[in-house]
């Protein structure tokens, strides 16, 4: 894909209870707020959340899925809302601007049903020379 062809993309997700778990296992994060509901429970956030690195890993597939041949160069993310178990999410991509020939400035969220986000950010995208590896 050229990228001047660049389009916006848009994914509806439910995460699981399941999904916490087993990025808790591969990642080795195994934080009860994000694996245990009866710890969640009784916490500020009243049940477990995602892992932060688990909305960015679909955020980055999102990107490889959309834009074959896609290298994501950089990004810049927030989590300033919780995301819980079997909540649905947008997960977004929006070009922003061209930042040169082969590079393209891409906001990315993760989106509640209410507006609030559970990541926010900004990557940097390139397209051609060397393959992702």
């Amino acid at each position: 894909m050229h990228a001047a062809e660049l389009q916006s993309v848009h994914e509806e997700r439910v995460f699981t209870q399941v999904d916490f778990k087993r990025f808790g296992d591969i990642s080795g994060d195994r934080n009860p707020i994000h694996v245990d509901p009866a710890f969640s429970a009784e916490t500020a956030f009243g049940a477990t959340v995602a892992h932060g690195m688990l909305l960015f890993s679909a955020v980055h597939g999102l990107v490889a899925r959309s834009w074959p041949g896609a290298r994501l160069l950089q990004q810049d993310l927030m989590f300033p809302a919780p995301t819980y178990a079997d909540e649905p999410v947008i997960i977004a991509l929006e070009p922003l601007w061209q930042e040169d020939g082969c590079c393209w400035r891409v906001a990315t969220r993760v989106e509640k049903a209410d507006g609030r986000r559970g990541l926010d950010g900004q990557c940097l995208v390139g397209f051609g020379g060397e393959e992702q590896s």
